[in-house]
């Protein structure tokens, strides 16, 4: 049975915002990925020292964590986070199918410090003909042919 020790884990977590900010590679953010009682990654924030959006702490960990394990699937994992995570990184977290997510600061906190993502929450609730970033499809009826030949791929690795 793996040993739960959710203050080493999380002080890890906090180590790794830390780190991140002492070297100004991003915003105070920082997780760990732990398996079976040990860390099998980690990251902190590195959205400004890598010019990438998506380079939030989670993600970069879940990155890390796939990296060493040699798969996309994490079911069996559990992540630590400095701070509630975003929509993307949640999003992340459910695609990595991580088991269960710890984070100490809250979204209120990230706000009060200027990480405000409430705009993206309220954007999700809007139908796509109200969103500020407009979303509007252009489709060819041929291009069903990509799904189709997925569906025939024989080599196919399914997630």
């Amino acid at each position: 049975m793996p040993r739960t020790n959710h203050t080493e884990w999380m002080r890890a977590a906090m180590r790794e915002a830390h780190k991140g900010m002492a070297k100004n590679h991003g915003g105070p953010f920082g997780a760990v990925v732990v398996l079976n009682g040990k860390i099998i990654g980690r990251g902190h924030n590195l959205v400004t020292s890598t010019n990438d959006p998506t380079a939030h702490a989670e993600v970069v960990a879940i990155r890390d964590a796939c990296r060493r394990t040699k798969s996309f699937h994490l079911p069996n994992a559990v992540i630590y986070a400095s701070c509630e995570p975003c929509p993307m990184c949640l999003a992340a977290i459910y695609w990595a199918n991580i088991r269960a997510v710890y984070f100490s600061l809250t979204k209120r906190d990230a706000k009060a410090i200027g990480f405000d993502d409430s705009f993206i929450y309220q954007e999700f609730r809007k139908p796509m003909k109200g969103r500020s970033i407009p979303c509007k499809q252009i489709h060819d009826p041929a291009d069903k042919k990509l799904f189709a030949r997925w569906l025939e791929k024989l080599d196919k690795i399914q997630y």
